[in-house]
């Protein structure tokens, strides 16, 4: 026994030896294994990543941190990052918010649950995982989620409100101050998961200040370009890291009176916001806009909505290219399946139309960065449908078309070499 145990003590020592090397070793392997994940950059009109220009095939799943809360949706959201890392999409733009409503990430003013932060904390490792980025929205112009409505009751609660008007969203101070409580919260959240905080996680593509944002109350729109400085200022002095952009449909407002005719009516330079003005703020990096000719004009033929969609994509790339200095992304764009005599074909010659400008524009290193369907999702998710959404691998030829984009993009990106990024598989 004695013998026994003068031999057990080197044994044991250096078989701890061994595992400590191994771990090491197995600890460096990991790191090594890790691409390299930097932040998406902008340089003039041109996205850049790792030196490279980086153009963006995308698309819109907004339900993704309200999906990942419970656990017998959460499977839903895996299933669509892994389709659309499949599909060699690259960012996804998704809510960054849920003020008041079920399953809020912001319960009051100041209150957050701590549960569905968890669950934006996995939305955001797990689109590391396959590869994708991330825009988040901030705030919503319209009701769904909350948005501008729940800050001006949640005012009105407080006995602070300055009117009922949702407007007031962007003039009153108090609301203002609320809203800039929220963008501290979100911007240095540490991630539960991966123990890094949002404004340092370059799995965010960018941030969007707002959804759509309209303040018809003043059609100067005056006031929401007092609300964008301010709050596109707030966010630059926290997070220095990450690109940002407003969230406009890209109407013409007061300010360029020679671009008025490209508006789809003359009510959209009445809606207080005006696209040349609103980006040419310095902290704001990028210009976005939607393309929605049958929601806007009304009861088109598919071939007149298509001469619109020419006009309009084109005027927002030459307005990037001379006016902005800076990209635009198209961060939806939709066809209604309530359309007169629709056709899901139409939706194929609706998309190929959008990308191939995109195409032609990345082609010739023009400011047109992007385009992002609205909206994609996967089975079983009928009542967040619309009559915009998709199922994409339900109908082969959009399938298809969605692929081919990818692929256009990644071989401009990468010259022949398509063995990097998330288009490796799918080309």
């Amino acid at each position: 026994m004695v013998a026994g145990n003068g031999l057990l003590f080197p044994v044991l020592g250096f078989a701890s030896c061994i595992a400590f090397i191994y771990m090491s070793v197995g600890d460096l392997r990991f790191h090594f294994q890790q691409p390299k994940y930097g932040f998406v950059e902008r340089n003039g009109t041109q996205f850049f990543l790792d030196g490279k220009a980086f153009y963006v095939n995308g698309w819109n799943s907004y339900w993704l941190m309200d999906q990942a809360v419970e656990d017998f949706s959460r499977p839903r959201v895996r299933a669509m990052l892994q389709a659309g890392e499949k599909m060699g999409l690259s960012v996804c733009r998704t809510w960054g918010f849920n003020d008041g409503a079920y399953n809020a990430l912001q319960i009051s003013p100041g209150r957050f649950d701590e549960r569905v932060f968890k669950a934006l904390d996995w939305v955001i490792a797990e689109a590391r995982q396959h590869g994708i980025r991330l825009i988040f929205s901030l705030v919503n112009n319209l009701q769904q989620f909350g948005g501008k409505t729940q800050y001006v009751k949640w005012a009105l609660d407080e006995g602070i409100g300055l009117s009922s008007s949702n407007d007031s969203f962007f003039f009153d101070p108090s609301i203002r101050q609320h809203f800039k409580t929220y963008l501290k919260k979100v911007l240095t959240r540490k991630n539960s998961i991966t123990g890094i905080e949002y404004r340092n996680d370059p799995t965010i593509f960018a941030w969007e200040l707002i959804n759509e944002p309209r303040c018809t109350s003043d059609a100067s729109g005056d006031t929401l370009q007092d609300w964008i400085e301010e709050m596109a200022g707030f966010v630059k002095s926290i997070d220095k890291n990450h690109l940002l952009t407003v969230g406009l449909e890209g109407f013409y407002g007061p300010t360029s009176p020679g671009k008025l005719s490209a508006n789809p009516g003359e009510w959209a330079s009445a809606v207080g916001t005006d696209f040349i003005r609103n980006n040419k703020i310095s902290s704001i990096d990028f210009a976005s806009v939607h393309v929605y000719p049958d929601h806007w004009i009304m009861d088109q033929e598919l071939e007149d909505q298509l001469r619109f969609v020419y006009k309009w994509v084109n005027s927002h790339i030459d307005d990037g290219d001379r006016e902005l200095g800076k990209p635009v992304l198209f961060a939806e764009f939709g066809l209604s399946n309530k359309n007169k005599n629709f056709k899901p074909s139409h939706r194929d010659t609706f998309y190929r139309s959008v990308y191939d400008i995109i195409y032609k524009s990345a082609r010739k290193h023009r400011s047109g960065a992007g385009a992002f369907p609205w909206q994609f999702m996967v089975g079983g998710m009928e009542e967040y449908n619309d009559d915009n959404g998709i199922i994409p691998w339900e109908r082969p030829s959009m399938y298809t078309l969605i692929t081919e984009q990818s692929c256009r993009l990644a071989a401009l990106q990468h010259g022949q070499d398509r063995s990097k990024g998330s288009s490796e598989e799918v080309c």
